[in-house]
């Protein structure tokens, strides 16, 4: 048994995604081992962090000015809006540079027990394309697994009964580079021959 000190800290690392005890006792004892000026500068970047950081009104993506540098970059395309679960996810797409358009992050996607869809920002995304005149197509940008379709389904939904002039898509889906074939799944393979081109 450590010491209380320690374990509270263990306690609360072990709050952070697929961190678990070894894990979180590996952070804590590189810390003590490191030294103050290193505990200390972690410290003065997460009180900057809360102190900074705000949520931007328009995409709700994190940031320190409102709204966020993508939001107020008129140089975007202003009729495409890409909604995606997270803040990770827009960053991905637009590391691509494919993508020239604004973004919507919806904090998530929707639970098979409907549990989180009170936090989800689905009433916010109404707003935004109600008030937004030149959106002319939404991108559902998720993951194609149970929670992400289920997300996505149920945008398309509400986006056709409150702005039926707007074109929802989704991302294509089918094979990766250099895969088999006979490996594929039969979802990915019906994909793949639907969005063929």
């Amino acid at each position: 048994m450590y010491s209380p000190s320690i374990e509270q800290l263990i306690h609360e690392f072990k709050k952070l995604p697929t961190v678990g005890q070894k894990t979180a006792e590996r952070f804590v004892f590189a810390l003590l081992k490191s030294g103050k000026k290193q505990v200390g500068e972690l410290t003065l970047s997460l009180k900057h962090m809360i102190g900074n950081v705000k949520s931007c009104s328009r995409c709700w993506d994190f940031s320190d000015s409102e709204p966020c540098q993508l939001c107020s970059d008129q140089k975007r395309n202003h009729n495409l809006l890409c909604v995606v679960a997270e803040s990770q996810d827009k960053q991905a797409i637009d590391k691509t540079k494919e993508y020239a358009g604004q973004y919507f992050i919806l904090r998530g996607t929707i639970q098979p027990d409907l549990d989180n869809l009170k936090y989800l920002k689905i009433k916010e995304l109404t707003i935004r394309l109600k008030l937004s005149k030149n959106i002319t197509e939404v991108i559902l940008a998720f993951n194609p697994d149970m929670a992400g379709e289920t997300t996505m389904l149920y945008l398309e939904k509400i986006i056709k009964e409150t702005q039926s002039n707007i074109k929802t898509t989704r991302l294509a889906r089918g094979l990766p580079m250099n895969s088999d074939l006979q490996y594929a799944d039969e979802i990915t393979l019906s994909s793949a021959l639907k969005n063929r081109n």
